[in-house]
C-alpha cells in the first residue's frame, strides 16, 4: 500500500526544506502549546491528557494523542484544529467515538486510532472526512462496525482493522460486501466468534456464506466456516511485552537519556580511527559535519572538528590507506571528499565528487570489494542515477551507474551467500538487489523485494548466520525480512506512522530494532530468541528521528538518535538490577 497526499514525496520534501534553509541555522520559533503537549511548527504530540487539549496552534497539520485518559470523542472534538492532515490516537483508554467526532477536518488524510479500547463507533463518526486516504482502527475492542461507516469516504485507499475481536455474524455482512466492491486495500484480521468461526480470516468470508433472512422463528444464521487450509498470517508487531523476568533473572537492559546535543541532525556515522571510536554527525541547518569524540575528563561526548558545507544531507567517514577521509554529500555547492591533515588536524578538500553525475544525493555507503574501496551515492532526483565510485589512489572516480530515473532514497551494502551485494530503496518501485560480478567487476541486478513499495531505507543485520533486513516505510507497515537463498521473505511487520528510519542495533548479547516515528514516540523492539521475533521493549521521545547508531567507548554502550526537529540525543545502554 502506498501513501499519497503531502507525504508522497517525503524524501524530496526534506531535500527542498534543506535547500531553502541553506547553511543557516534553523529553529522554529517557540509557539503557544498546552503544557501536556510538545509542539513544533507543524506538529503536536500530547501525552497523558484528560481530553482533547485546548489551546493548540490552529494551523498544525499533525496531532498525536498518546496514553490519553479520556474515554470518548464527542461531536466537534477538533474544530479548533481545522488544518489537520494526520491524527493519531494510541495506547489510550478511548472507548467510544460519537457521530461527527471529526467534523471540520476537511484536510484530514491519515487517521490512526490504534491500540486503544475502542468498542463502539457511531455510524456517522467519520462523516465529512472526504479527503481521508488511510484509516486504521487496528488493535481495539471492536466486535462489529456500523453499516455504512465508510459512506462518503471517496478518497479512501487503505483500511486497517487487524487485532479486533470481530464477531462474524450478519452484522458484519455489509463489511464483506463493501470489501468486494471497493478499490481500497484492507488488512482485516480474524473472527473471534461465533465459536465455529474462531480463527477464520475476514478476508475469506464471501457474501454467499451469509443467510441473514429471518421469519422471527429463530436466530439469524451465521456464515459458513471458511476452508481449513488457510494461508499462514504474517506476524504483526502489536504483540505482548516481554514476560516478567523469571526468578533466576537479576538484571535487565534499558536505554536511559545520557546527553543532549543542541542541534538538529540527519545522520550519525560511528567510525574507528587511531584505535578510538568516533562519530560523524550531519547537521543540515547548521550547514556542517561535526566529528565527536569521548572526553575522558568530562565523561561526555564533545566535538573536536567540523567541516562546513551547504545543506549537507550525509556525512560518511572512512579510513583509506591509513588516511581519514570524510565524504560530505550536499544539495548545494556540490558534494566533496575531505582529507584530514595529520600535522594540523584540519580537514582540507581533496576533490569534488562526480560533479556531472550527482544531482540530489540522499544516502552514502562505503565498502571494500576485491581489495578496492567503493563509494555508492543514492540519488533521489527524478533524472538522476545512483552512482558507484572507486578509489583510485588520489580520489574517488565514477565506476558504474546504477538504477537511473528511479529517485533512490537509500543504498545498503551487505553480503548474501558470500557475494557482495547492494540493495537500492526507491520511491518509485520495490527495492532492488544487485550482486557483484567478478568477471565484469560490476554489480548486476539480481532480484527485487516483493510486496514492498514505497520503501525509504533498508538496513541489514546478521543473526545466527542468517541475513535479515529492516525495511522502512513512512506510512503503512515496515518489515523485517530474511534472506532465503534467492529472495527475501517476510518475518514480521511493524506499524509505521511517519517512519524514516528502522535501525537494527547489536549491543553486547542483545539485538534491537528501533523504528522511528515523526508523530509519536519511537519504538524500540528487542529480539526474543524463544519466539524468533522482535517484541516491544521501550519508547524513545526523540523528535523526527532520522538515524540511530550504537557507539561503544570504555566499556560503555551508547545509542545516538539524530533528530531532524529537535536536539540530537544520546542514550546509554544500562543494566537494571531487578532484585533490588
Amino acid at each position: 500500500m502506498g501513501w499519497g497526499g503531502p507525504w508522497a514525496c517525503a524524501p524530496l520534501f526534506v531535500l527542498l526544506l534543506l535547500a531553502a534553509a541553506g547553511g543557516e541555522r534553523h529553529r522554529a520559533p517557540r509557539r503557544k502549546c498546552p503544557i501536556v503537549c510538545s509542539c513544533t511548527q507543524d506538529n503536536a504530540l500530547c501525552d497523558r491528557t484528560d481530553g482533547v487539549p485546548r489551546g493548540l496552534p490552529p494551523d498544525i497539520t499533525s496531532l498525536s494523542l498518546v496514553r490519553s485518559g479520556f474515554t470518548e470523542l464527542r461531536e466537534g472534538s477538533f474544530l479548533q484544529t481545522p488544518s489537520l492532515q494526520l491524527l493519531l490516537f494510541t495506547s489510550s483508554t478511548l472507548g467510544l467515538i460519537r457521530d461527527d467526532a471529526f467534523v471540520g477536518l476537511l484536510h484530514l488524510e491519515y487517521l490512526f486510532i490504534e491500540n486503544n479500547k475502542v468498542g463502539s463507533i457511531s455510524k456517522n463518526a467519520l462523516r465529512g472526512l472526504k479527503g481521508l486516504v488511510h484509516l486504521s482502527l487496528a488493535h481495539n475492542q471492536l466486535e462489529t462496525l456500523p453499516r455504512h461507516l465508510f459512506r462518503g469516504l471517496d478518497a479512501l485507499t487503505h483500511v486497517d482493522l487487524r487485532g479486533n475481536p470481530f464477531h462474524c455474524d450478519c452484522r458484519i455482512k455489509w463489511l464483506v460486501e463493501w470489501l468486494s466492491s471497493t478499490n481500497a486495500s484492507a488488512e482485516l484480521g480474524e473472527c473471534q466468534g461465533p465459536a465455529e468461526l474462531n480463527g477464520t480470516r475476514l478476508s475469506q468470508l464471501q457474501l454467499q456464506d451469509f443467510d441473514c433472512i429471518t421469519t422471527g422463528m429463530g436466530p439469524l444464521s451465521q456464515p459458513h466456516p471458511a476452508p481449513s487450509s488457510q494461508p499462514r498470517a504474517v506476524l504483526y508487531a502489536a504483540i505482548p511485552q516481554l514476560p516478567h523476568p523469571r526468578s533466576g533473572c537479576i538484571s535487565a537492559p534499558a536505554l536511559a537519556l545520557f546527553q543532549s546535543l543542541p542541534f538538529q541532525a540527519l545522520s550519525v556515522e560511528p567510525f574507528w580511527y587511531q584505535g578510538e571510536q568516533h562519530v560523524a554527525i550531519t547537521q543540515p541547518f547548521a550547514g556542517r559535519c561535526s566529528l565527536l569524540e569521548w572526553d575522558h575528563l568530562d565523561g561526555a561526548f564533545r566535538a573536536y572538528a567540523s567541516i562546513n558545507g551547504s545543506s549537507p544531507v550525509a556525512c560518511k567517514p572512512l579510513v583509506v590507506e591509513g588516511r581519514l577521509l570524510v565524504v560530505l554529500a550536499q544539495l548545494a555547492g556540490g558534494s566533496h571528499v575531505w582529507r584530514r591533515e595529520e600535522a594540523s588536524g584540519r580537514f582540507v578538500r581533496l576533490q569534488e565528487l562526480g560533479p556531472q553525475r550527482i544531482r540530489k544525493p540522499n544516502a552514502l555507503a562505503s565498502f571494500r570489494v576485491d581489495g578496492d574501496w567503493f563509494l555508492a551515492v543514492a540519488d533521489s532526483s527524478k533524472a538522476g542515477a545512483t552512482t558507484l565510485f572507486r578509489w583510485g589512489g588520489r580520489g574517488f572516480y565514477a565506476h558504474q551507474a546504477l538504477h537511473a530515473w528511479h529517485r533512490d532514497t537509500h543504498v545498503e551494502f551487505l553480503e548474501l551467500a558470500g557475494r557482495p551485494s547492494l540493495i537500492l530503496a526507491s520511491s518509485s518501485q520495490r527495492p532492488v538487489v544487485y550482486q557483484w560480478s567478478r568477471p565484469g567487476r560490476a554489480f548486476l541486478r539480481h532480484t527485487d523485494i516483493p510486496d514492498m513499495d514505497d520503501v525509504y531505507a533498508v538496513k541489514h543485520f546478521r543473526l545466527r548466520g542468517e541475513v535479515y533486513v529492516c525495511l522502512t516505510r513512512f506510512i503503512g507497515d515496515s518489515k523485517v525480512m530474511r534472506w532465503e537463498g534467492s529472495m527475501f521473505r517476510d518475518v514480521q511487520h511493524m506499524p509505521s506512522r511517519g517512519s524514516m528510519v528502522f535501525q537494527p542495533l547489536g549491543i553486547g548479547s542483545h539485538r534491537y530494532a528501533v523504528l522511528g516515528n515523526d508523530y509519536s514516540f519511537s519504538q524500540v523492539y528487542r529480539y526474543d530468541a524463544r519466539s524468533g521475533l522482535f517484541v516491544h521493549f521501550q519508547e524513545l521521545n526523540t523528535q523526527a528521528p532520522r538515524s540511530f547508531a550504537h557507539l561503544a567507548v570504555h566499556q560503555r554502550d551508547f545509542v545516538f538518535a539524530a533528530s531532524f526537529k529537535g536536539d540530537t540525543q544520546i542514550y546509554r545502554h544500562i543494566t537494571i538490577d531487578l532484585s533490588a
